[in-house]
Parts: structure tokens; sequence; C-alpha cells
């Protein structure tokens, strides 16, 4: 039972808390550039959780027997082997969505999450909780890719997964789809994440206040 609220905590922490994206501010590129249809993000976000995930593993598997002197170069060439093999999977059986993604497949290699992880926590844990942990960030960054692109697509072409919804009526802000719109829509995102961050532990700090000025009271009733 404890293992699995850790693994919900790992989980809650990827996709919401700490989320690599909106709260760590990485990965920014393919945020910014494949943002413009869902069916992209979506894409990106599920081949980069592949690789976190696989990566994480190995490495966390190997971690005992890699030297530290060549661990970053190491985790690399295990990062890029994986890459590979997604790359090689989506040439083969969805290379619309391949040609879609274009460089930004191989540029997964060098996305500062996967090495971020890899260096933080999977070269310093076990082999379950760095998978789990490769899922969550892998998640939180999908979700981010997500958010992105439902409301750039939605805005900016009047579509959702490339299927019309207003009609011939509606005159799409092509301005979201554009690289200043996708500075405005992430700056926006971010801002609405803190707020809502920032009022939770506004009132997370007010219940513990008040916690202590009870406990306070009833001493000096006691007393």
């Amino acid at each position: 039972m404890k293992k699995k609220s850790g693994f919900l905590t790992q989980l809650k922490e990827g996709i919401l808390d700490n989320n690599p994206v909106l709260v760590q501010l990485l990965g920014m590129c393919p945020i910014l550039a494949l943002t413009t249809m869902v069916s992209n993000a979506i894409g990106m976000g599920l081949a980069a959780t592949a690789v976190l995930i696989c990566s994480n593993v190995l490495i966390s598997l190997l971690r005992k027997f890699i030297p530290k002197q060549v661990r970053i170069a190491a985790f690399i060439v295990i990062i890029s082997g994986f890459v590979t093999v997604i790359e090689f999977i989506m040439r083969a059986y969805v290379y619309s969505l391949y040609q879609s993604l274009g460089l930004f497949i191989p540029l997964i290699v060098v996305n500062c999450i996967i090495l971020a992880r890899a260096e933080a926590y999977a070269s310093k844990n076990k082999v379950l909780p760095s998978a789990v942990d490769g899922l969550a960030m892998g998640l939180g960054f999908t979700f981010a890719l997500f958010i992105m692109a439902t409301i750039r697509e939605i805005i900016g072409m009047g579509s959702f997964l490339g299927i019309p919804l207003f009609g011939d009526f509606y005159s799409p802000a092509t301005i979201i789809i554009s690289p200043p719109g996708a500075f405005l829509t992430l700056g926006l995102i971010i801002a609405v994440v803190q707020k809502i961050r920032n009022n939770a532990e506004d009132k997370a700090q007010i219940a513990k206040m008040k916690a202590q000025a009870m406990g306070e009271a009833k001493e000096e009733k006691d007393a």
C-alpha cells in the first residue's frame, strides 16, 4: 500500500506539482515548435515518454557499473539508442506523423528533461521507481504539449485533431499558430499554473498557521 502511494505521488509530482515544462521550464523547443496541432503534440509526447521510461530503466540497471567520469557520455549513448529505435518504429508504422515531427524526433536525444532525469534520478534509484519517474515526467511533458496544442489549434485553426469545430463562419486567429503566438500562449499557461500553485501554497500556509494558533490556544487553556 505504501509503495502504491509512493508511485501515485511520483505520478502527481511529474504531471502536476513539478511538471517538467510548466514548472521546471525544461524542454521548451518542441513545446514552441510542435504544438500547432494536437496530433503532433501527442505523438511527440508519447515518443519522449517511451524514451524516458526505457532510458531510465537501463540507466538504473547499469548505475553501479557506469564509471562516474563517463556517466554523461554513457547516458547520451543509451538515450540515443532508444531514440533510434523509436524513430525506426515511427517510420515503419506512423510515417505521416514521422514526417510531421521531422527533425524533432532525433533531437529527443538532447532533450534536457531526459538527460536531467537520468542524472538526477535514474542513476541513483532502483529500476521500478526510475521507470515510474520516467512515466511521470513523460506524461507531464505530454500534458503540457497537449494543453498548448489544444489552445493553439482551436483558436488558431478552428479545429481539434484536424476536425473543424466552428464551421465557415469562424475566422481563425492565425497569430496563435505563429512563433510569436507560441510564446504568448506558453507565457499565459505558465502564468495561470503559477497562480494556481501560489493559491494552493497560500491556502496550505494559512491552514498551518490556524493549526498552530489552535494548538497554542489549547496549551494556554490547559495551563
